[in-house]
C-alpha cells in the first residue's frame, strides 16, 4: 500500500508538472500571439499583418524589432515569389505593351530585392552606436521597395492590357506592396518606442 501511494504521488506531481508546463507554454503561445496582433493595429494592412506573422509568433516572442524582421523576410519572400511568376509569364505570348510592362516590373521587382535585402542586413546590424544611421537607411530603402512596386502596378494600369494577366499582375503586386507598407510601418513603430 505504501509503495503505491508514493507511485500515485508521484505520479500525481509528475503529471502537476507537465500540466503546468503546458499552461505556462499555451500562455506563452498566446502573449506571443497577442503581441503580434497588437502590433499589427499600427500597419495600414492590419489582418494581411496579423495571417502573414502569426505564425512567427513563437520567433517574434514580444520584441518590436524581432516583428519588424519578420516582417521584411516575409515581404522578401513574397517579392522572390512574385519576381519568378513575373519572369515566367514574361516569356508566354505577351502583346507588346504587355511584354514591355512586364520587363518593367520585372526590373522594379529586382530593385525591390535589393532593397529588402539592404534593410534585412541593416535590421541585422542594428546596435545602439549607429542605431539612426541603419535605422534611417532601412526607411529609406523600404520606401522605395514600395514605390518601385507601385511603378510596376502603374504599368498594367493601361486599358490595352489583357485582362487575365492584368489581374493576374496587379493581385501578386498588391499583396507584396501591401506586405512592404506593413513592414515600413513595424519599423517606423520599432523606431518611436526605440527613439
Amino acid at each position: 500500500m505504501g509503495e503505491t501511494y508514493r507511485f500515485n504521488r508521484h505520479h500525481f506531481l509528475t503529471s502537476l508538472l507537465i500540466i503546468t508546463a503546458m499552461l505556462k507554454s499555451v500562455h506563452t503561445i498566446t502573449t506571443n500571439t497577442e503581441f503580434v496582433k497588437s502590433s499589427c493595429t499600427f500597419t495600414t494592412y492590419p489582418r494581411l499583418c496579423f495571417t502573414s506573422l502569426s505564425t512567427q509568433a513563437s520567433l517574434i516572442q514580444t520584441s518590436p524589432k524581432l516583428m519588424a524582421h519578420a516582417a521584411l523576410n516575409i515581404t522578401l519572400a513574397s517579392a522572390k515569389a512574385t519576381s519568378a511568376m513575373m519572369v515566367r509569364l514574361s516569356s508566354s505570348r505577351l502583346n507588346p505593351r504587355e511584354a514591355a510592362a512586364m520587363r518593367d516590373c520585372v526590373e522594379e521587382l529586382a530593385d525591390t530585392l535589393d532593397e529588402l535585402r539592404k534593410s534585412i542586413g541593416e535590421m541585422c546590424r542594428l546596435s545602439t552606436s549607429n542605431y539612426e544611421v541603419y535605422m534611417s537607411d532601412m526607411q529609406t530603402w523600404v520606401s522605395a521597395a514600395l514605390t518601385d512596386e507601385n511603378t510596376c502596378t502603374e504599368g498594367f494600369d493601361r486599358d490595352e492590357m489583357n485582362g487575365k494577366t492584368k489581374v493576374l499582375v496587379r493581385g501578386k503586386i498588391l499583396v507584396v506592396a501591401h506586405l512592404t507598407s506593413n513592414a515600413l510601418a513595424l519599423i517606423n513603430h520599432f523606431a518611436s518606442i526605440h527613439g
